[in-house]
């Protein structure tokens, strides 16, 4: 009886090992399968067919705003200010007197050298007679010739210096905030104020050395300013001959009208400048591409697989980038999920 016992036992064990490896062995299976189907599984992902159009290339810099003329406002010679004609902020033309230096002593050398110049006149005038007479050399006339056009020339830096008390606008413009007041000693290191033209204003910016043959003069440009929503229009006068070697760039300077006054010197703009436009441009969504260490990359779908194509990419606006090359007309490009998708990966792609 216990012998028939010990066999039933035996054989309840070996089946229940039995049973409890098939059905380890059938998980694992199970499992395996599970993976290598999820692995098999393409990757549902969004894209678009790629199509040539034209592009109007435009490229977004910042600038900032000069006046047409600017000029600090001076006296050539030291003396006490003895009359200001202008009133600060206000507008003045072009030989407009500014401000008076008194000239009184300066005067006085005037006369005490007009004086001597008349001495000198005729003294070369007795000398020239008796030359003809053969009663002096032609040495002493000489020498009476030379002390005339000396006083002469004395008489002329008096009158020069003369001139310099009388401090007149080199052009038209707005005059700025006076530093001095009448009765002053000023000398030429005295600033008096500024005088700004803004009739027209000067918009500088730079471009990359590679847009530079794109870039003319003449060429109008559209631009912006903080706390406006006017759109200004400016020309192209000037373009630097050469590109800075410290940043790659090219210096460019256009002209634009303030006949309202309402752009001032030394504020930024936003400048819009108009490239060369270009005909069956390939131009792609911004997500789509990806940037790697040695240049940008995208993905396109290929026999049912994701394919990483590099790409060459230039302009761009918030929305899309222009492309060079790397891709063409008809390939369907990957717009979604390019960050963790990988090379070879099966996709499914939703055109949109």
């Amino acid at each position: 009886m216990k012998l028939k016992n010990l066999i039933y036992a035996l054989i309840i064990i070996v089946l229940g090992g039995f049973i409890t490896y098939r059905v380890l062995s059938n998980k694992s299976k199970n499992d395996e399968s599970k993976k290598s189907g999820d692995k098999d599984k393409p990757i549902t992902v969004t894209g678009i067919v790629v199509k040539t159009s034209t592009f109007d290339n435009n490229l977004a810099l910042s600038g900032s705003i000069e006046a047409n003329e600017q000029i600090e406002i001076r006296s050539e010679v030291s003396g006490i200010v003895e009359g200001i004609y202008f009133n600060e902020g206000s507008y003045v033309n072009k030989g407009q007197v500014l401000f008076k230096v008194n000239d009184i002593e300066l005067r006085a050398q005037l006369r005490q050298a007009q004086t001597r110049e008349g001495l000198a006149a005729e003294n070369e005038r007795r000398a020239k007679l008796l030359l003809q007479k053969e009663a002096i050399s032609q040495e002493e006339f000489d020498v009476a010739n030379a002390d005339y056009a000396s006083a002469k020339a004395q008489t002329q830096l008096i009158k020069a210096q003369i001139s310099k008390t009388s401090v007149k606008a080199p052009f038209s413009g707005k005059i700025g905030l006076r530093y001095i007041s009448p009765g002053t000693y000023i000398t030429p290191t005295v600033l008096v104020a500024k005088l700004v033209n803004t009739g027209k204003l000067k918009i500088t910016f730079s471009i990359p050395e590679k847009y530079a043959n794109q870039v003319n003069n003449g060429s109008n440009i559209d631009f912006t300013v903080s706390g406006s929503d006017k759109v200004y229009t400016a020309k192209i006068y000037a373009i630097e001959p050469e590109v800075a070697v410290a940043t790659r760039t090219l210096q460019i300077r256009a002209i634009a009208d303030n006949t309202d006054g309402k752009l001032f010197p030394g504020t930024f703009a936003d400048v819009k400048l108009p490239l060369n436009i270009i005909k069956d441009a390939i131009v792609v969504p911004s997500e789509a591409i990806v940037p790697v260490q040695n240049g940008k990359k995208v993905f396109i779908s290929d026999m049912g697989k994701a394919k990483e194509v590099m790409v060459e990419a230039t302009t761009r606006t918030d929305a899309s980038i222009l492309i060079l090359s790397g891709l063409k007309a008809g390939d369907t490009l990957v717009t979604s999920g390019v960050m963790s998708l990988k090379n070879e990966a099966p996709i499914k792609v939703k055109v949109k």
